[in-house]
């Protein structure tokens, strides 16, 4: 007869992470608890509470890493050389490509689940960085946010299909270059 061996977790933390962003994914907001989050990981249901005292704290952390993510995408793309409507331009194709690959991941981190978000510095740290990546890259922060504010409501309209920008009948994987060509109208003739 085998010995029952003791289960233990080495990197509980990103096993705990990587679980929930699934279920956020596969299932939805509604799906993800402490417990479906354990499940998934193999661990004890008590385990998820070595690193979060609740799901909502689960949600923030997993917000912040999506920031974390989608704010290295947003440097990579502003690092390709050109003027400041060509990283723009790019830095719209990033965040169009990284909401249609995360798109459960961008409602929980621009949703309303988490309504306290005072109470996680690190999530607050990481969303404001993410603005100031994009400020920073085109030289003018009140225009990044700007520009920001114009790719997510795009975003936001495409994934919620409000607005077309021809992924009904190109598919999605024509909206990262519709969203370019978009974002680069808006430096093509000064504003009057």
């Amino acid at each position: 007869m085998e010995a029952k061996k003791s289960y233990h977790h080495g990197n509980l933390a990103p096993a705990l992470r990587e679980a929930a962003r699934s279920l956020l994914e596969e299932e939805g907001l509604a799906a993800l608890s402490l417990r479906s989050v354990a499940r998934r990981a193999g661990v004890s249901h008590a385990a998820p509470y070595r690193h979060y005292s609740s799901r909502e704290a689960l949600l923030a952390d997993l917000a912040a890493d999506g920031f974390r993510q989608l704010g290295e995408e947003i440097a990579r793309a502003a690092a390709a050389p050109g003027s400041a409507a060509d990283r723009v331009a790019h830095i719209g194709a990033a965040y169009m490509r990284f909401a249609l690959r995360h798109t459960g991941l961008m409602r929980l981190m621009f949703g309303s689940e988490l309504p306290n978000r005072a109470a996680f510095p690190n999530l607050a740290a990481a969303s404001e960085r993410v603005g100031q990546e994009i400020g920073s890259a085109i030289g003018n922060p009140m225009l990044g946010l700007a520009v920001w504010g114009a790719m997510h409501g795009l975003s936001l309209l495409v994934l919620e299909d409000v607005a077309d920008l021809g992924q009904r009948l190109s598919g999605r994987e024509a909206l990262p270059s519709r969203a370019e060509i978009l974002l680069r109208s808006l430096f093509s003739q000064p504003l009057v």
